[in-house]
């Protein structure tokens, strides 16, 4: 693109040809379509370019054609429709997640570890919460994006606004509903030789970019299953081997060993920052269908 002038963009003479003759790779058409809803000047040259064309000579003469079949049309204008309220829109935007079973099932997960532990007298809760924690916000980002999640995925998809943009935003809302909850809950709790109630952080932010990026080659779902319970497997790993009364101590053990320092913290923060710069790499991958 081009600048007209010192806050006006402009599409350049060969991008408005590309995209008249279909060769302009379907990102930047997007992007360019994106531009057109708001500049007068570069939706006429678009639509002169268009007409030029081929396909656009025999799209006028249907046109034609048509007005000319068709009975006059009445003097007054349709009423317009109106769009979906604004907080239709936000509820879309948010997801099928936040909207759906997994809103409750986090306000579950909060409200039962506070019975246990207040209410049946089970003592080390918090480390319980601290192993389930970090998978509840990757459970929320496979539940939100993708055919499954929306009825109109296809359609979305092909927009400007969805792609990773809508992924992103979907995360966002996800973890910003569970990482407070959690975190309070966790806080409300005894320690019992678990870690800091706002250790799990660092590693729920990791994982729910980690399945983001290795949703660009398998699928949410698939992703959200690795990466869930790749962690479940290193946290519960020594549990099973435990005698009857010390399972507790031994998660707590394990998750301090996982979550606890700045060694520990500063390996997820790494692991978070290298997940955010696969994902940027693998950006193109959220503008193809995928199927799962």
């Amino acid at each position: 693109m081009t600048r007209g002038n010192a806050r006006v963009w402009h599409a350049c003479d060969d991008l408005v040809a590309r995209y008249a003759d279909g060769s302009l790779p379907e990102p930047d058409a997007w992007s360019l379509e994106k531009h057109l809803e708001g500049c007068a000047e570069c939706a006429v040259r678009v639509s002169r370019a268009v007409r030029g064309t081929a396909p656009g000579a025999l799209l006028a003469e249907v046109r034609e054609a048509v007005l000319e079949a068709a009975p006059p049309a009445r003097p007054l204008a349709p009423a317009p429709v109106p769009g979906p309220p604004r907080a239709a829109r936000l509820l879309w935007a948010a997801g099928p997640a936040v909207r759906g079973a997994w809103l409750p099932a986090v306000l579950l997960v909060a409200l039962g570890a506070m019975a246990l532990e207040f209410g049946g007298g089970f003592h080390g809760t918090r480390a319980l919460l601290l192993a389930i924690a970090p998978v509840v916000p990757v459970a929320g980002v496979a539940l939100s994006y993708g055919p499954h999640a929306d009825p109109l995925y296809e359609v979305v998809a092909a927009t400007p606004a969805g792609g990773l943009r809508l992924a992103l935003t979907r995360t966002a809302v996800v973890l910003a509903v569970c990482l407070p909850l959690l975190t309070l809950t966790g806080l409300l709790l005894p320690a019992s030789g678990a870690p800091a109630a706002a250790a799990w952080l660092l590693p729920g932010l990791a994982l729910s970019l980690a399945t983001l990026a290795l949703a660009s080659f398998t699928g949410c779902r698939s992703a959200a299953g690795a990466t869930a319970g790749g962690w479940l497997c290193a946290v519960l790993a020594p549990v099973p081997a435990a005698p009857g009364g010390e399972a507790t101590q031994r998660l707590a053990e394990q998750l301090s060993r996982c979550l606890d320092g700045a060694g520990a913290q500063g390996a997820w923060a790494v692991a978070a920052a290298l997940s955010a710069a696969l994902l940027a790499a693998r950006r193109p991958a959220y503008d193809r269908l995928p199927r799962r």
